[in-house]
């Protein structure tokens, strides 16, 4: 039965653990041998992974796979993938095979401005307010020189700070909206700081300002926090080709192939209930690279779907076009990412990635996780439009299966060749099994 505890945190590993197993496990000795076998046997390394977060009992592995072959404005990548879904990492492989021999992917960055906001409360004259944001701005740079020294000499810091009346939505609510340029770095603990100085200095400052009254100086702030929502932090990434070069040697012409692909991404644009999923496709491969290279891919999930809704209705990442006989698939996605600071300069599978992708820079990053996202549907959609999602993905969840039921070496080699010319289903798999141990 569950019970509750005092003081948890200041426990050590151990302790944490004993009270885990004891609580919530019937074989208690188990449970601590799992727990146990996941610790990494370098302890300073153990160490470094435990100090991550706060109450770490163990370590959670997920699969760190490559897609190779993926050619990048004329660059050729192999792209570290951190995910447990089968067939994500086949499907990439699949697609930047399939671009490499058409010209590859191209990539820009459009943008790469960030938000942040001082969220707060004020009931007196909108005029007196402003005043005194125009009056109190060029302090609000000034307050927070030293936290942005550093960011301003290698080319970042803060671009602009604007007031913005939101008492339409919520009564006396103003925000101080500010964009910032963060470089290599994602820039969130940067950005917080700055937005907590700006709240200091706005608030209190404003009993010294001649025109307001005492009333009207009363300034609540509510909190100061960057936003996930990047807009203006966009990336674009692009394939093309010829229509008759779209060979897919699925009993299919090139042109019937486009046309069907360029119909499914049309649905996705309109059908919210299939935009959802396509857009889950997609974030396959973007959230799997993010990952891989340290940086967070809840954020960038909550920017990404929050921008497929900008136009009030949840819709498409990607999109296509048949013109001139000429075949084009992009994304135009918002992607804060950074190359420095957090865990990629402390995680050594994630210095381990960013080497692997040449050291990238935060654009350089960007692109890529684009293309990831990009080559991710498309390999989707090209088996929806031909063959059918399930053929694939169930051969590569085919292992998933015999593991679950503890096939060893010799019934694997057997199974995977029956699987070849029979179609996987769990109900198959579990026959074939029990057939074969018959």
């Amino acid at each position: 039965m569950s019970k509750s505890i005092s003081g948890f945190s200041k426990l050590s590993k151990s302790k944490k653990i004993d009270w885990i197993v004891d609580t919530y496990f019937s074989n208690k000795e188990a449970a601590k041998i799992i727990l146990k076998q996941y610790w990494n046997t370098n302890e300073k390394l153990q160490q470094l992974h435990d100090e991550f977060i706060e109450n770490t009992i163990t370590n959670y592995y997920l699969p760190l796979g490559v897609a190779p072959n993926f050619l990048i404005n004329d660059v050729l990548y192999t792209i570290p993938m951190a995910i447990e879904e089968s067939s994500v990492v086949a499907a990439a492989s699949k697609a930047a095979k399939f671009w490499l021999d058409r010209g590859g992917f191209k990539a820009e960055v459009i943008s790469t401005t960030k938000i942040g906001q001082v969220h707060f409360k004020y009931t007196g004259s909108y005029n007196k307010l402003n005043s005194y944001f125009n009056f109190i701005k060029p302090q609000l740079f000034e307050d927070a020189k030293h936290i942005t020294k550093n960011m301003e000499k290698r080319g970042g810091g803060i671009l602009d700070i604007d007031l913005i009346d939101k008492t339409n939505d919520i009564p006396g609510y103003y925000q101080l909206h500010a964009t910032f340029e963060t470089l290599d770095a994602m820039g969130a603990n940067f950005i917080n700081s700055c937005l907590e100085q700006f709240a200091k200095t706005f608030k209190e400052n404003a009993s010294n300002f001649p025109e307001f009254t005492h009333d009207d100086s009363n300034i609540e702030i509510i909190m100061s926090i960057l936003s996930n929502y990047v807009p203006e932090c966009l990336v674009r990434a692009e394939v093309s080709c010829k229509v008759e070069e779209l060979d897919e040697g699925n009993n299919i012409s090139p042109e019937a192939f486009a046309n069907k692909f360029l119909q499914a991404v049309n649905i996705a644009e309109v059908e919210p209930y299939r935009a959802v999923t396509h857009n889950k496709g997609i974030m396959n491969g973007i959230d799997a690279v993010v990952l891989a290279t340290g940086n967070d891919f809840r954020a960038i999930e909550a920017g990404v779907h929050a921008y497929a809704a900008r136009n009030g209705k949840y819709t498409s990442l990607t999109h296509a076009s048949i013109d001139n006989g000429i075949f084009r698939f992009w994304i135009e996605i918002p992607l804060a990412l950074g190359t420095v600071g957090g865990l990629t300069g402390l995680h050594p599978l994630v210095k381990l990635a960013l080497e692997m992708l040449n050291q990238p820079s935060a654009k350089e990053l960007m692109k890529i996780v684009a293309v990831a996202g990009l080559a991710q549907n498309f390999a989707a959609l090209r088996s929806l439009t031909t063959t059918g999602i399930q053929q694939g993905h169930m051969k590569m969840h085919l292992m998933n299966i015999l593991n679950q039921f503890d096939a060893n070496e010799v019934e694997k080699n057997k199974l995977i060749e029956h699987f070849k010319t029979n179609t996987v289903t769990h109900s198959a798999v579990v026959e074939a099994i029990e057939n074969l141990r018959n």
